[in-house]
């Protein structure tokens, strides 16, 4: 390995603001709108393609993106070109790997300017092993996009046979059912706290020798994303709720971020924050419950209710008051039968996926570092 500054390898270019009339929200619009924590909207300008997006300021200061392609660069960026096409992809992972938040500067908030960068050392592999290393972890971050994509087909498919059923009226048989003000003879308007049990149990002190924890930042929309394993005495204070199979968590903080994740077949030990209301399902099939805790109405609610300007959040007990339709047993054991595969088969996905993050955050700093020989590794499948 050879120890060279940035700008040996890499130009640095500051983004440029764009006005919020020419970005929309509407994805098939144009190309991707970059700030500084990632995409931010879409137009129909670009002003870079095929190069890395660095966040310049604030909480995001020194993020690190990919983009393939055409987009625009806000002025809360910086683009990043490597003078060699071929070495894009490993500086995209190797600035990922340098923690580029910890050179920034100010006071007030994070900043990362060209002039740092530039000059920031660090150890590169040869031209070859690097072409190697951008191809291989390339590889690892398509593979996973593979599988979310597959992930989102059976999500679709569960969503739609919920709308299907449960907002349309369109579920088997329906014409042969009569309806009472405007609902489905036998459905009822009822509240989740007739058909779930809240936070229903808690881990003792000394149950278990060590925990898998899941706190409020590893949670995405609809997926657990990692777990920290943590022996009693080093676990965070908010370390306490108890899940099993078929429970939902729900962030209680800034509910219009969606967090949330179904839980299917756990580990015993897994522990997740406080931060959560755990909903598990009495009367109701865990499918039925998952599909209300991921549709846009409940969000909204939450939304709605949650107390706090900078910090809103809610309580289990408004989770326990949102109002809902409750179809009758027949038809929710029936929607079971149909989404239950399809949400096994989504976690099986899930875990394939989780499998191929441990696996790049385990290589990526060993190898970036020149820790693991290259020659170690011969393919990724």
């Amino acid at each position: 390995m050879q120890l060279i500054n940035l700008d040996e390898k890499l130009d640095f270019f500051n983004g440029k603001a764009i006005s919020k009339k020419e970005m929309t929200v509407d994805q098939s619009v144009g190309f991707k709108v970059y700030g500084s924590n990632g995409v931010i909207g879409f137009s129909e300008k670009y002003n870079h393609e095929n190069a890395i997006v660095i966040g310049r300021v604030g909480a995001y200061c020194g993020s690190v993106q990919y983009e393939v392609g055409k987009f625009w660069s806000t002025d809360n960026t910086i683009v990043c070109r490597s003078k060699d096409l071929n070495d894009l992809a490993y500086f995209y992972f190797l600035l990922d790997f340098m923690n580029l938040n910890q050179h920034a500067g100010g006071a007030a908030q994070p900043l990362l300017t060209q002039s740092v960068l530039n000059t920031l050392k660090v150890s590169i592999h040869e031209s070859n092993e690097r072409l190697f290393l951008g191809n291989f972890f390339s590889n690892i971050d398509e593979a996973i996009k593979l599988i979310r994509e597959q992930i989102s087909v059976y999500e679709k498919l569960i969503e739609g046979h919920f709308k299907e059923w449960f907002i349309n009226f369109k579920f088997p048989n329906h014409e042969q059912v009569n309806f009472v003000d405007g609902a489905p003879e036998g459905w009822k308007v009822c509240f989740l706290k007739e058909v779930i049990a809240t936070n229903p149990s808690s881990m003792k002190k000394g149950e278990f020798e060590n925990i898998l924890y899941v706190d409020i930042s590893s949670v995405g929309e609809g997926e657990i994303e990692s777990v920290t394993k943590y022996s009693p005495g080093d676990a965070p204070g908010r370390a306490k709720r108890k899940v099993q199979h078929g429970d939902v968590i729900w962030s209680c903080v800034r509910p219009n971020r969606k967090q949330f994740a179904l839980i299917q077949n756990p580990q015993e030990n897994l522990i997740v924050s406080t931060g959560f209301t755990v909903l598990r399902p009495t009367k109701i099939p865990f499918s039925f419950l998952a599909c209300i805790a991921a549709s846009d109405d409940f969000s909204s609610y939450l939304t709605s209710v949650a107390q706090g300007a900078a910090y809103p959040a809610v309580t289990y007990k408004d989770f326990e008051e949102f109002e809902f339709l409750l179809p009758t047993d027949d038809l929710l054991n029936e929607y079971h039968k149909i989404t239950q595969p399809m949400y096994e088969q989504v976690k099986v996905l899930q875990m394939q996926n989780e499998k191929l993050r441990e696996l790049k955050e385990t290589l990526l700093p060993r190898l970036m570092s020149g820790e693991l020989d290259i020659s170690k590794i011969s393919s990724i499948e």
